[in-house]
């Protein structure tokens, strides 16, 4: 080994050459990565979208969803399905396998819909896949702005849908583009009934001779002399004129137009949602959908180029203004993990340079890091691995153990160097690497593998955590590269015997040397201090909490609030108006609120007309009132609403709202599912199970689904009634379809645009039971016969919505935890509902949200924890060749893993998936200096020397490189552990447990390790070990 070393060191050139390449090469490959707030944690999940025209959610389950269902069973990696149906929407999520490629998946759904449109009923919608995105696909929303205030609604969607739209559409990265509110343009024949009885008119006789006066047909070409011209036959309506002028038919030469029988005018569409502004009434609205796998922050860029183009072809004082995006989220993040990545950086090179005592040797420590970070982006990029708070922050991480490797040979070196200085150089820094090289390497290694499980984990966990794993394993990956092969040879080439006396570094010395004495003479004193940390270790754990993971802080809130199921969409708008003015009064920190009410454009949202969503965008926090934190804030938004009238709402923040719908169906931190096949039953339940809910402390937002409380006005036909007249059902249904719902009677061209044309009774013969009643149907021998001669007309109260999960109905009843960790909540309100709530037999209660999570993660845990620990323990068993010294390492975890409970106790903060990879990344960083010191001391026994004397020696020699790696480690996480921008809550758990974890560890190593190494000692002269070196006294 020392041959080989000494040919290492020799290589300085190519070492500068090398070190400088991996730099610059990893800024540039930095800069070449996709950039992400945080993993796509959302699953792999097609959504079939089917509108229905006015059907109920009785008859969109019976006629759409259920068909849809059954066609979808048995595809290949499915793993659940789960479906809403709603006023006139179906919409079926299919949940595949983690991992699962979702073109994979939208190819073999799309095999089956055709299957399924069969089973479908003609005339009850299409069914169509959602947009090729993700659950965080939603990455920008933008609302139309008019300053002139001249423009009505349907001007504005009009804007909207033909020129903002249309050209957001063509930015490289989008795949969709939906529009929210105004009214969609139409040219609408409002029929006066009594215009038309008086011309012996049926409506569908209006309909077909709309359709045969707008057409245009070609009528191929004709030669003239030497040309050839095309002939076209020009029909098409061009204007309201043209419609209002179109024949219906004619009586006695007189022509009947439309005109004649109604108005023609420009009017909006039916719809089923709106937006709302700043407490100032409806606006147009839009988001944009990103395409699967792009960029976040370059299609972002993207599109607000784009918007700077779209404004300036707007007409005067129309603007698209841009009110939310993912954008301030990534940059936010990204700079939370990069300015601990250069603090953590800067402390860590301050602490090498305190205890080597010179520029030389800090340097070749210090060089480790770029080195270690540029590896480690290289390979993100290889290997596909985009840049978002996980990835960076296993850098981050990791920038305290990047120096490790470094310090334990350039120390070595000093140290050397000092004892020896006229020594050959090259010689010299060849011995002193082969003395640690061997531990070194295996010690790293360790931390690498120790990482390796992580990969094994599946779900949300898995894609939130696989990322920071593989970019804290690839930064060590080359921190170990960097110490075996460039740092012997800048050793060589920077490091110079020392003109300083060794007075610090030896009372430093002899400090732990005479602690480590004592306790080498003392062994029960070295294990009662063991006994002691263990215990209270294990009194903080059993008082710690559990969550799933600490919740990200975005920046923004969303306020979900449901209304009245029986509310018209006009009241609607008229409440959450309201309810913007009076947020805006008591909170000055909201900068901009922008509600969405019910649903636009079917694509991306789906709700109701009695659910609105209001986002709060907020002022930065030097304007926001004294000593409030978000926590806080989000808190007296809760108690506001709560005391609001006629709403229920819930707070909470964009992306972790649509992360909770998208794996639970719920947005809100912990949902309970009741599944059973009767929705009176569910319902019953429901209400007993949200009474029990908010007895348990810390319980907010309680509230379950509306199933039902929508009213209806149900037509019912009478057969023998019609029979009489000679009529048939499909007349009375299409007639009152037309004439209330309106039929479409082709599209009117304005240049490209189209718009359609539509067919309906005026507003005054279809807005009551009575006026509906009076529609006139015309029976076989001309009669005309009132509706209400033949159908049964009555209001009745029915579903507001029907959901299903793998074909089951259920209902969900979903929850917030405030001020107490969510795994204690849970218990408690589990034990509360065994003994309280009484289910009807076959039904059954199932506990999801982040508590699912959590339970999921655990799971998890414990086969990946015990399958890491052996992983370990083989390492160290074929390194060491001796199990006693594999064991000695080994009881390095236990302390270790009693710091970070501690730490954790200490800082109030509970267990969560962040605290549990922080645990599993102290197992190999905790065993590291335990390795090397282990190491040196076998490697004395075997020589012959006292055990007592050797222990204490080896702890001495060993103080120095020991509490620099503890020490830069520990100082790198820093930064982590008290940063406060976004993202710096999920990394906080795993900083507070690593820096709780060494401090514990690193005593142990020191103090305990030698006291206990005697009993563990390998006998002289036994056989060695793959890290056994000849060490040199200097």
């Amino acid at each position: 080994m020392q041959n080989f070393m000494h040919r290492i060191a020799g290589g300085r050139l190519l070492a500068a050459i090398f070190a400088s390449a991996m730099t610059i090469g990893g800024l540039f490959a930095f800069r070449a990565l996709p950039v992400d707030a945080f993993p796509d944690v959302t699953p792999s999940l097609v959504q079939v979208f089917t509108e229905t025209d006015g059907l109920g959610p009785e008859e969109v389950e019976r006629y759409v969803t259920y068909p849809i269902e059954a066609a979808m069973a048995g595809l290949p990696k499915i793993d659940h399905m789960r479906s809403v149906s709603n006023f006139g929407l179906s919409v079926v999520n299919i949940y595949f396998e983690d991992g699962t490629d979702v073109y994979f998946a939208r190819q073999v759904v799309g095999e089956r819909l055709a299957q399924a449109r069969e089973a479908i009923p003609p005339g009850f919608g299409e069914p169509k896949m959602g947009p090729i995105s993700t659950g965080l696909g939603i990455i920008l929303y933008y609302k139309l702005v008019d300053s002139t205030g001249t423009r009505s609604l349907i001007e504005m969607r009009e804007i909207q849908d033909w020129i903002v739209k249309y050209q957001l559409q063509t930015v490289t990265g989008v795949t969709e583009v939906l529009s929210l509110g105004g009214y969609e343009k139409q040219f609408q024949i409002l029929i006066d009934p009594e215009a038309m009885q008086s011309y012996d008119l049926q409506i569908n006789e209006v309909t077909e001779a709309l359709e045969r006066g707008n057409q245009t047909l070609g009528a191929q070409f004709i030669e003239i002399g030497a040309e050839q011209f095309t002939v076209r036959g020009i029909g098409l309506a061009r204007s309201v004129d043209d419609l209002a002028a179109t024949i219906i038919r004619s009586e006695d030469g007189r022509p009947i137009r439309m005109r004649d029988i109604g108005d023609v005018v420009i009017g909006g569409g039916v719809r089923q949602g709106l937006a709302t502004s700043n407490g100032k009434g409806e606006v147009v609205a839009g988001l944009v959908l990103k395409l699967y796998g792009t960029n976040t922050s370059e299609v972002i860029e993207r599109v607000k180029t784009r918007f700077d183009e779209i404004n300036k072809t707007l007409p005067d004082g129309v603007r698209a203004v841009p009110y939310y995006d993912q954008g301030a989220l990534v940059n936010k993040a990204a700079a939370t993990v990069t300015t601990a990545l250069w603090q953590g950086a800067v402390l860590v090179a301050i602490v090498v340079f305190v205890f080597l005592g010179g520029w030389r040797p800090s340097l070749v420590v210090v060089l480790s890091i770029p080195f270690s970070v540029g590896f480690a982006f290289i390979a993100m990029n290889v290997l596909g691995i985009g840049a978002n708070l996980m990835s960076l922050g296993g850098v981050a991480i990791a920038i305290g153990m990047m120096v490790d490797g470094a310090i334990v040979i350039t120390e070595n070196v000093d140290r050397s160097l000092k004892g020896a200085p006229d020594e050959n150089r090259r010689d010299l820094v060849a011995r002193s690497t082969a003395e640690v090289i061997a531990p070194l390497i295996a010690a790293v290694s360790v931390v690498i593998i120790v990482f390796l499980p992580l990969f094994a984990l599946e779900g949300v966990e898995g894609k939130t955590f696989r990322p920071l794993a593989a970019s804290a394993a690839l930064a060590m990956t080359g921190s170990l590269i960097y110490a075996a092969l460039i740092a012997p040879a800048l050793a060589f080439g920077l490091m110079r015997p020392a003109k300083s006396s060794r007075g610090a570094e030896s009372a430093m010395t002899n400090l732990i040397a005479s602690w480590a004495g004592f306790f080498v003479r003392f062994r029960g004193a070295a294990l009662g201090l063991a006994s002691i940390l263990l215990l209270a270790g294990w009194l903080a754990g059993s008082q710690l909490g559990s969550e799933f993971t600490p919740e990200l802080e975005e920046g923004d809130i969303l306020l979900r609030v449901t209304m009245a199921p029986s509310i018209s969409l006009t009241e609607g708008e008229a409440t959450v108006t309201r309810i913007e003015n009076q947020l805006l009064a008591e909170f000055p920190e909201i900068e901009t609120i922008v509600t969405r009410v019910g649903r636009g454009e079917v694509g991306a949202v789906t709700d109701p007309t009695n659910s609105a969503e209001i986002f709060l965008a907020m002022k930065p926090k030097s304007d926001w009132r004294s000593g409030i934190s978000p926590e806080d804030f989000r808190y007296e938004l809760s108690e506001f609403l709560e005391s609001y009238p006629g709403i229920l709402a819930n707070v909470g923040q964009p992306i972790a709202m649509a992360v909770d719908e998208l794996l639970t169906g719920t947005r809100a931190e912990l949902a309970i599912k009741i599944f059973g096949p009767d929705s009176d039953a569910l319902i019953a339940s429901s209400e007993e199970l949200q009474k029990l809910l908010r007895q348990v402390p810390g319980a907010a937002d309680v509230q379950a689904e509306q199933l039902t409380g929508a009213p209806e006005l149900k037509v019912t036909v009478n057969r023998d009634e019609l029979g009489r007249y000679g009529l048939d059902i499909m007349d009375a249904l299409d007639t009152l379809r037309t004439s209330v719902g309106g039929a479409e009677a082709g599209a009117l061209f304005e240049g490209v645009r189209q718009f359609p044309i539509i067919v309906r009774l005026n507003a005054q013969s279809r807005s009551d039971p009575a006026a509906i009643g009076r529609i006139l149907l015309k029976s076989q021998n001309g009669a005309l016969v009132p509706l209400s001669e033949v159908t049964n007309i009555e209001t009745v109260i029915g579903p507001r919505q029907i959901t299903r999960e793998d074909g089951q109905r259920f209902i969900a009843v979903q929850a917030n935890v405030r001020g107490r960790d969510i795994g204690s909540f849970v218990a408690e309100a589990q034990a509360l509902t065994d003994e309280k709530l009484d289910l009807p037999p076959g039904y059954s209660l199932v506990w999801g949200g982040q508590f699912e999570l959590q339970q999921q993660a655990n799971a998890k845990f414990a086969v990946v924890i015990p399958i890491t620990l052996a992983i370990v323990f083989l390492i160290l068993l074929m390194t060491f060749g001796r199990a006693k010294s594999a064991i000695l390492i080994l009881l390095n975890i236990p302390l270790a893993l009693t710091g970070g409970t501690l730490a954790l106790w200490l800082a109030g903060l509970p267990v969560s998936v962040p605290a549990t990879v922080g645990f599993i990344a102290l197992f190999g960083i905790a065993l590291g200096n335990g390795m090397v010191l282990v190491s040196f001391m076998d490697d004395f026994a075997r020589a012959g020397r006292d055990r007592d004397e050797l222990a204490v020696e080896a702890a001495g020699l060993r103080a120095r490189p020991v509490l620099m790696t503890a020490m830069t480690t520990a100082l790198g996480l820093a930064p982590l552990l008290f940063a406060t921008g976004v993202g710096a809550e999920v990394q906080r758990p795993l900083a507070t447990v690593v820096i709780g974890g060494l401090v514990s560890s690193t005593v142990l190593t020191l103090l305990v390790l030698p006291a206990l190494h005697r009993w563990f000692a390998p006998k002289p002269d036994s056989h060695h070990s793959l890290v056994e070196t000849e060490h040199v006294s200097a």
